[in-house]
């Protein structure tokens, strides 16, 4: 309930300072699965959004309400799931005759499945809407594009210059500076700054990903970011998992939602310090080569514990 007692009292701080034009509140949803190496989010519209609904005086709690309309868009269930942040920016929406729109954001983990609801809803990679924020084979033709521009728009102001230098060489890993997988927030919104995505409506081109309604490209960030955070200290990730697995299955799926590759010795060495999984004593046969053993997540022994500060084993080649 903390989420959904979080949420109500940002509203209450937000609602009453908008007098000017009509406000409303919806509940939206980012909503996360790795299938075959990839991880894809659940859109509607074709691609072009994130499932959203308003919130009503009706529903029970923010979660319940998220979750009626989440079911009713995309035929969906819903499991993990946790309160992401507010968004209230007054011309988010791009649409003043609508008035202000404050928008509750939801992050939820879920298998995937097919989706027959009723709002066109269906999976996306990631790295559609973001692909320089795939590196798992190194840095992306998109990201060196994308860093060319960045600064030749940096020179454009040579007051802010240096200022803006170091910004996009922290946020992209350029110039010495070590790419850090959870920057992909501050990513967006360098290249939105610059104008060069099409929902800043300036200079965009198709290296700068696939756009989404209003700033729901920049939400889907947000979540991107706070997942890549949260799987190097809780064991979210086994939310992504199918019952049994293997380690090389275990591995994969970290790589896909941090965008990078694992030094594989050190990644097993943390899982099995770490008392994460246990063996099943079935064996995996569909691995193109010798049969792999499966593993399960030790529920009974680990809901909800943190893993201690450990960090991803990252191979930085």
């Amino acid at each position: 309930m903390a989420c959904n007692i979080t949420g109500l009292k940002s509203l209450r701080r937000i609602m009453p300072k908008v007098n000017a034009s009509p406000a409303h509140a919806e509940l939206i949803a980012v909503l996360t699965a790795v299938t075959g190496e990839e991880p894809r989010v659940m859109t509607v519209r074709s691609g072009d959004a994130l499932p959203s609904g308003p919130f009503e005086l009706g529903h029970r709690s923010l979660q319940a309400g998220l979750r009626e309309w989440v079911g009713e868009q995309t035929g969906h269930p819903l499991g993990y799931l946790e309160q992401l942040y507010t968004f209230a920016d007054r011309d988010r929406t791009n649409d003043e005759a609508e008035g202000r729109t404050i928008s509750i954001s939801y992050l939820g983990l879920v298998r995937e499945q097919a989706a027959p609801g009723v709002g066109k809803p269906g999976w996306h990679c990631w790295y559609e809407y973001f692909p320089w924020e795939d590196q798992r084979k190194g840095a992306s033709g998109s990201l060196l594009a994308i860093a060319e521009r960045l600064h030749a728009w940096a020179e454009t102001e040579p007051s802010r210059r240096e200022h803006r230098q170091r910004r996009i060489n922290f946020a992209f890993g350029l110039d010495g500076a070590p790419w850090n997988e959870d920057l992909t927030l501050q990513r967006y919104e360098l290249i939105y700054e610059a104008g060069l995505v099409t929902e800043a409506a300036t200079s965009p081109n198709s290296t700068t990903g696939r756009p989404m309604v209003a700033d729901h490209r920049r939400i889907l960030a947000t979540g991107i970011a706070r997942l890549r955070a949260k799987i190097k200290y809780r064991p979210v990730v086994f939310e992504l998992m199918p019952e049994k697995f293997t380690l090389l299955q275990l591995q994969r799926t970290v790589e896909a939602l941090a965008g990078l590759t694992l030094h594989k010795p050190n990644f097993r060495r943390l899982i099995d310090q770490q008392e994460l999984i246990e063996e099943t004593g079935d064996m995996a046969t569909e691995t193109g080569g010798r049969p792999a053993k499966l593993f399960r997540y030790r529920h009974a022994v680990l809901e909800e514990r943190a893993l201690s500060g450990s960090k991803l084993p990252l191979s930085r080649n």
